[in-house]
């Protein structure tokens, strides 16, 4: 994923003025948010000793850069392991995408249904491919060195897996789509020069191939994505705020009536470009959870895109509170 420098600077400013507009009323929903306690049900059973599991499992087949050898065995246990789930259905994409580099890229998009028939759907994405390069690492000597990508792109592939496996224990009452896409780090990252159309190909592969019959697309999504990180905090990102804001509201307020107002603030930040943007472009409302307001850089974490991503930075009570979080929402009577 990538944050647009320029669009950062605009919407920095606008947020500032609207939180001066409306600072008391902002202060007033803070104020509620920090008093919720847990007060709500945790729905199903999400372990997050599972989920770090799976980011390690993920992390040992290698960087899962498209094309390469720890891409094609990820790809084969991540299949796996969504169907001993037992979903209704799972669809295999492969196709092939050119990057910004020109290089055509060998991609692999993997969907587990449940509730296949069911026309009231919300789909569940993140990615699971990793960053060919560590271009922002610090020793220059490892710009050209795969990552890691224990946080960036094996988190939220792993608290989706957990949420599947709890799927294979009781299905939801409407339809679940779990989607894990590939190549959505292969962008380009330069200052200024971003390209947002360079990110996020597997996505936008599958929007040009939705494997979804007539009325059945999902109602909206939530991307999960950079969600294992320690001391992370997932304020509202602008995007997912200004253009799917009912369903923002449905996540935050799922979290704060579970006590979880402090890892997920009511607040609103940068716009970054992820998955989701192409899918709110495409008219499907999407959500993005992400960690892309630290306090040490005000952006992504200080090891975003770089050797650092590794196990060390994954905190099993992160991936928990975001699982918990989403597993309620996909528990939850009304989509």
């Amino acid at each position: 994923m990538s944050m647009n420098p320029s669009l950062f600077l605009l919407i920095s400013l606008l947020l500032t003025v609207i939180s001066t507009a409306c600072g008391s009323k902002n202060s007033q929903e803070q104020k509620v948010a920090n008093k919720q306690t847990a007060k709500k049900e945790v729905l199903g059973n999400f372990n997050a000793d599972s989920a770090y599991h799976y980011v390690e499992r993920q992390l040992e087949c290698g960087p899962r850069v498209p094309g390469s050898s720890g891409h094609k065995v990820c790809a084969a246990w991540l299949e796996h392991k969504l169907r001993s789930f037992n979903p209704d259905t799972i669809i295999v994409q492969k196709g092939e995408v050119r990057a910004y580099t020109g290089e055509r890229l060998p991609i692999i998009n993997i969907m587990a249904s449940y509730n296949r028939t069911n026309p009231n759907r919300l789909l569940l994405l993140a990615h699971w491919d990793t960053r060919p390069w560590a271009d922002n690492d610090p020793d220059l000597t490892k710009h050209n060195t795969p990552l890691p990508g224990a946080n960036d792109g094996g988190s939220g592939t792993a608290v989706l897996l957990e949420i599947a496996r709890n799927l294979a224990m009781k299905k939801p009452s409407y339809g679940i789509d779990i989607l894990l896409v590939d190549a959505e780090d292969y962008g380009r990252s330069g200052g200024f020069n971003d390209d947002g159309d360079s990110w996020c190909l597997g996505t936008k592969y599958f929007l040009d191939n939705m494997p979804y019959p007539d009325g059945l697309l999902p109602r909206y999504a939530i991307v999960l994505d950079m969600v294992g990180g320690r001391d992370a905090h997932f304020a509202r990102e602008f995007t997912s705020h200004t253009q799917a804001k009912e369903y923002t509201d449905k996540i935050w307020n799922e979290a704060a009536a579970l006590g979880l107002s402090k890892r997920f603030p009511n607040r609103v930040t940068a716009g970054v470009v992820d998955d989701h943007t192409f899918l709110n472009e495409a008219g499907i409302p999407a959500v993005d959870i992400i960690e892309c307001d630290n306090q040490l850089t005000n952006g992504f974490p200080p090891y975003w895109h770089t050797m650092q991503d590794d196990m060390t930075n994954i905190d099993v009570h992160t991936l928990g509170d975001v699982g918990k979080t989403v597993l309620n929402i996909v528990y939850s009577p009304k989509i």
